[in-house]
């Protein structure tokens, strides 16, 4: 069974930062694009940034670009996301997930197949 393990979450004061990882197993991980997904309590499930396999393509969502960097080592298995200048409304669940092959790799519309138990970021002063 595919595992996605998520870490690093916690509480910060606004601009602050964290780092969040995710440790994959039982698959090949450099055969994966990545994916990080939050949710914010009483709403849907948002895309936040992806990868590629290979590591040379990252993507953002709006909300995020320019404060957020996603990034992998594929000898360590192992998915990060750093965040910087975090806002209140960064606050959320932070899943690790991994797009279905075929599937686009970034954006809404991105069909997840794993996805980790998630890690809570909470931006508060």
């Amino acid at each position: 069974e595919v595992q996605l393990v998520e870490s690093g979450g916690g509480m910060v004061q606004p601009g602050g930062s964290l780092r969040l990882s995710c440790a994959a197993s039982v698959f090949t991980f450099s055969d994966h694009d990545m994916s990080w997904v939050r949710q914010a309590p009483g709403k849907g499930p948002e895309w936040v940034s992806s990868i590629n396999k290979g590591g040379g393509s990252t993507y953002y969502g709006d909300s995020v670009k320019g404060r957020f960097t996603i990034s992998r080592d594929n000898a360590k298995n192992t998915v990060s996301l750093q965040m910087n200048s975090l806002k209140p409304e960064d606050t959320a669940l932070y899943y690790c997930a991994r797009p279905r092959p075929g599937t686009i790799v970034a954006g809404p519309d991105t069909e997840y197949d794993y996805w980790g138990q998630g890690t809570q970021v909470t931006v508060s002063s």
